[in-house]
């Protein structure tokens, strides 16, 4: 069983701070334009808790959590050390993903998880889950991951489960599995496929929500020399993982699930996740 989860929380959050169409509190207005979304607080406490909640229950121990060069807010939270703060009996450690001197932002996701594995070279020697610190991955999610033998694999989402305004569920990069269930590709910015195509209902659009294991030995060349998005500027985590499945076919295990990843990517995200978290995580017990 995978027991370490790297959660990537140093993005620049630009999204996140245009204007809102809903009604924002004063407080949620200045988190959601000053610090990282996972520090948005919801229902009272940071989105990164049920992160690690939800992981927690799933039986992860050591977290790394990469951040951005200033991460008081985060030291202030879940412990001032550099490793192995105790948090409800998770091991967090930081991970800072340093912003090159031609740069004003970040370099994306692939750049994000080569300085984390820089950082904790025992990475290298074993498999990891690593997810979004702006998405809630569900328990069933991280233990799926967490239990498969495969040493590389990912949550491939039916899109039709995600309950997210289609205008955003068009935007998403459609996944393409082999018969045997191993990734092939990455559709990104699918133009001919409609929102409710005909297909028969053994068949489903999947998606990623970037929920994925991953051999540090085996992706991490690939991190290292990925290549530059020429629209977002950046190195994107999928880019580096399609050029090492052209390497290494069958190498990347989908894991086919049905259901809702909420989703927190601008401001009128809060109120919707308010409302699922009032109903669905009214509690965090971490005693069980």
């Amino acid at each position: 069983m995978t027991s370490t989860l790297i959660i990537l929380a140093a993005g620049a959050s630009s999204r996140m701070k245009q204007a809102s169409r809903g009604l924002l509190s004063e407080a949620e207005l200045k988190d959601a334009n000053s610090g990282s979304k996972s520090l948005i607080r919801l229902n009272n406490r940071p989105m990164l808790d049920y992160i690690l909640y939800n992981a927690k229950k799933t039986g992860f121990k050591t977290i790394v959590i990469v951040t951005g060069n200033e991460n008081s807010k985060f030291r202030s939270y879940y412990g001032e050390n550099d490793l192995n703060n105790d948090f409800h009996g998770l091991k967090i450690s930081f991970a800072i993903q340093h912003i090159p001197s031609d740069r004003v932002k970040p370099f994306g996701t692939a750049d994000a998880l080569q300085q984390a594995i820089d950082q904790f070279p025992a990475l290298l020697q074993e498999s990891f889950v690593v997810c979004n610190g702006d998405n809630l991955y569900s328990e069933k999610a991280f233990r799926l991951l967490s239990e498969i033998n495969s040493e590389n694999a990912f949550i491939n989402y039916d899109r039709d489960a995600l309950q997210f305004p289609v205008e955003r569920i068009a935007q998403f990069a459609i996944t393409n599995t082999d018969s045997e269930g191993f990734l092939k590709e990455i559709i990104e910015k699918p133009k001919k496929l409609e929102l409710k195509s005909e297909k028969s209902p053994q068949t489903a659009y999947r998606v990623s929500m970037n929920l994925w294991k991953l051999n540090g030995s085996m992706i991490y060349s690939y991190l290292k020399n990925c290549k530059v998005s020429p629209e977002r500027d950046e190195k994107e985590l999928p880019v580096a993982i399609l050029s090492m499945i052209q390497d290494h076919p069958h190498s990347m295990k989908a894991i086919p699930l049905a259901e809702h990843v909420p989703d927190l990517t601008g401001k009128d995200d809060i109120a919707v996740l308010n409302d699922y978290l009032s109903t669905h995580y009214s509690k965090l017990n971490w005693t069980t």
